[in-house]
């Protein structure tokens, strides 16, 4: 076990990505954690948490000032807005913001890692190339994540540190309070369709059925962000990051049916943002009735849910970069569902 003191700033700690890239670092041993997000957390060994508006460049400032024993910074924060231009302005802001504060404080800083992903290639636009590769071209902006790293790049630029950009696809993970969490969007359908009495119905576009996708495993995400930034080959460079397994709903589909002790129906085209609008009241008779941990409002993801389920085109990138370089671990993404969803059950986020 190296020695070398590690300190890790983790930007939406509370997040999908970084509530696992939190217990990871600290499973690992010899990193210190310092935790960043809007409503704080609970300290633990070797974490404590830092409640920021990162919005806000003064009080950025403020709260970070102290930091100033950081070496690895790893920005996995989001900021939801309706519109991708609109996207742009704040989540840009809030790198800006902790790079500004963190940068002049923390003299022993080595690494910046940036959490990216797909809509790098133009995968929320439409059908794009696939398998998608690091050196594709650009597409028309706006694009934040473009935006992000573009002014990584530019802010290295004779500094001591170095960065790496992460390129996940669609992330599984157990933490709540995130809008783009597909396995809780599943389970609460699931669920909830279990109390109706109905069968498990696909609710996407018909083509997106059979279209071809890939996920990535938050816990395996985690183990890449943290080679990346350590691995002198990670400096400078971006990478796909994926579970290394593809898949067709129509073959996962029964699958997670399966788990739930579910039927399956042919697919049924729909908005769970409008067919769950008022499931409010059945949701909490839910939760008095198994004893459920947590308001509906909590556990509601459905226009993500839309989003994913009406990809009716191939969504996988090509990830042989990272394996090139040195990261050779893999996940099964159905494994990687039942164990999300047991998780789910462990903490009465579901019955």
């Amino acid at each position: 076990m190296s020695t070398e003191q590690k300190v890790a700033l983790v930007v939406g700690a509370n997040g999908v990505v970084g509530r696992d890239l939190v217990e990871h670092l600290r499973a690992l041993g010899d990193w210190d954690v310092v935790g960043l997000s809007r409503r704080g957390g609970e300290d633990g060994d070797r974490l404590r948490y830092v409640a920021v508006d990162l919005l806000d460049a003064q009080d950025t400032r403020r709260r970070l000032s102290g930091l100033t024993d950081i070496t690895h910074v790893f920005y996995a924060a989001y900021q939801d807005r309706p519109g991708w231009a609109e996207l742009v302005p704040p989540n840009l802001a809030m790198l800006v913001h902790t790079v500004d504060a963190i940068e002049p404080v923390a003299p022993g800083l080595r690494h910046i890692s940036l959490m990216q992903g797909y809509k790098v290639y133009g995968a929320h636009l439409g059908p794009f190339k696939t398998p998608a590769r690091e050196t594709d071209a650009g597409h028309m902006p706006p694009e934040f994540n473009v935006d992000q790293q573009a002014f990584l790049e530019r802010r290295q630029r004779g500094a001591s540190w170095t960065w790496s950009a992460i390129r996940p696809s669609m992330v599984g993970g157990a933490a709540l309070g995130n809008p783009m969490n597909l396995a809780l969007v599943i389970a609460v359908y699931a669920s909830i369709s279990k109390e109706l009495g109905l069968p498990l119905r696909f609710p996407g576009k018909p083509g997106a059925y059979h279209s071809l996708l890939e996920m990535t495993d938050a816990q395996l995400l985690a183990k890449a962000t943290v080679w990346a930034a350590t691995d002198e080959r990670g400096a400078g460079q971006a990478f796909n990051i994926a579970n290394g397994d593809l898949f067709r709903w129509s073959e996962m589909w029964p699958g997670i049916a399966g788990f739930f002790d579910l039927e399956v129906a042919p697919p049924l085209p729909m908005s769970l943002g409008t067919v769950m609008a008022d499931k409010e009241p059945l949701w909490r008779g839910m939760t008095e009735k198994y004893g459920l941990a947590h308001a509906y409002d909590e556990v509601s993801c459905w226009p993500f849910g839309d989003f994913v389920f009406g990809l009716d085109y191939d969504m996988f990138a090509d990830s042989s970069k990272a394996r090139r370089a040195g990261f050779h671990e893999y996940a099964e993404t159905e494994r990687m569902f039942f164990d999300i969803f047991t998780r789910f059950r462990e903490r009465r986020i579901i019955p």
